[in-house]
């Protein structure tokens, strides 16, 4: 019997294998996650979804993580993104955005209307971290030090805050170094401190304990109260050299969208993310922190695709998430 292969038959098998392509392309869902600068623990965090999602979804969520200066520029990228777009900030920026206040005042977009939560994640927590040859030991002891606050980001305008809150405003010398550098410049004698706003632990806090030998400084109840942040306890022992434990402040974290992600890719980061929780937690303790007590932190809407998950899951969301 012979077997002659024609051009149609060759046409016919190259469109069927296009198909497959086309069904197995079709398939993957790409997402680009805009997270924090590489040295911080929310990149790391990143990472860590990024290879959740993937393991998650057998391969079928991919995604990409994007450097960012910080959580403003995350907002502000979200007017101008398509719907692959996640991106992590606090709750209060997506507020201050939406109303135009702030660092949003004159940059306000109705772009802004459509960003819907997805997640909460680790919440910031503010480390104000001081060379052990510095000698200083609390925030009176800051002046006439010169401290590294980085630009740009959430953690940089929350630091100078504290510092004029605490009447330390002029009185302490601010470097103009990029806070990827902050634990080479803290080495080196460049710089005496430096502040971040990273989930504790942080990477470069840990790195700079290590290495340098630090303190980091705690916050008195009067000076939380005047933070209006909420206060946290960083355990002894988190850090090398940390003999007690550290009282600072933090702020909620989320992962966010906008209306422009379809329903079903919405809900399968979702659902993919709380299902993998557990085993990011076993690999990275800052997880562990992270409960259904989160979402009350979430103000304003939460994504339709992102809401159906939480229903099936029997997590309770409020009018206003709704």
């Amino acid at each position: 019997m012979h077997f002659r292969f024609t051009k149609t038959m060759g046409a016919a098998i190259g469109l069927a294998a296009a198909i497959g392509i086309a069904a197995t392309a079709s398939a993957e869902t790409r997402v680009t996650y805009k997270s924090a600068k590489s040295t911080s623990s929310y990149y790391q965090m990143a990472v860590q979804i990024a290879e959740a999602m993937k393991a998650g979804t057998n391969g079928e969520v991919i995604v990409t993580v994007e450097e960012s200066q910080g959580s403003v520029q995350n907002v502000m990228e979200a007017k101008a993104r398509g719907g692959d777009y996640v991106f992590t900030t606090p709750p209060v920026l997506v507020k201050l955005a939406k109303a135009g206040k702030a660092m949003f005042e004159g940059k306000g977009d109705p772009k802004f209307d459509e960003i819907r939560a997805l997640f909460p994640i680790p919440s910031l927590t503010m480390h104000f971290v001081m060379s052990d040859d510095s000698g200083v030991t609390d925030f009176a002891g800051m002046e006439g030090k010169t401290i590294l606050l980085g630009k740009g980001s959430f953690g940089a305008k929350e630091g100078a805050k504290y510092l004029g809150l605490f009447g330390l405003e002029g009185k302490v010398d601010l470097a103009e170094i990029e806070l990827s550098n902050a634990v080479p410049a803290l080495k080196n004698g460049q710089i005496d401190g430096f502040v971040t706003a990273g989930s504790w632990p942080a990477p470069n806090v840990i790195e700079a304990a290590a290495t340098t030998g630090v303190t980091v400084l705690s916050l008195t109840d009067d000076q939380i109260a005047k933070t209006k942040r909420t206060k946290l306890t960083i355990p002894a022992g988190t850090y090398a050299g940390q003999d007690s434990d550290i009282t600072t402040t933090s702020l909620p974290v989320v992962a966010y969208t906008t209306t422009a992600m379809d329903d079903d890719t919405a809900y399968q980061l979702t659902k993919t993310y709380w299902e993998q929780k557990s085993k990011m937690g076993a690999a990275a303790a800052w997880w562990n922190g992270v409960d259904e007590g989160l979402m009350a932190n979430i103000i304003g809407k939460i994504h339709p695709g992102a809401a159906k998950y939480y229903k099936e899951a029997g997590m309770a969301l409020t009018e206003s998430q709704m």
